[in-house]
């Protein structure tokens, strides 16, 4: 982990912009329509049921985090998860929130 302050602060303030980021549900889906393969911007918008200039808005958001990444393919752009640890917090995320919380009050 970081040892100097202002490090530590400035990794604290990028984790806090990626959350917000996926704090938006629209843009959670979106990411999550990306995990399996990448996937075109009208077919995200398709299965999603948004304009696709809606979620071509919201890709240039998640690709400027490193949440996303795009690969050109002729005249089609697809997108996909940017690397493993996106695939694996959000897998991590759903099974906290599917998890029955033993021994918690509530």
């Amino acid at each position: 982990m970081m040892t100097k302050p202002d490090e530590l602060d400035h990794a604290v303030a990028q984790v806090a912009d990626l959350f917000h980021l996926l704090g938006e549900p629209t843009r959670l889906r979106i990411v999550l329509a990306c995990l399996a393969q990448p996937t075109a911007v009208g077919d995200i918008a398709a299965a999603l049921l948004l304009s696709s200039s809606l979620v071509s808005h919201h890709l240039r958001l998640l690709r400027a985090a490193r949440i996303v990444k795009a690969e050109r393919q002729g005249k089609q752009v697809f997108y996909s998860a940017a690397d493993a640890h996106i695939s694996t917090l959000l897998a991590n995320m759903f099974e906290h929130v599917a998890e029955t919380p033993n021994g918690i009050d509530a």
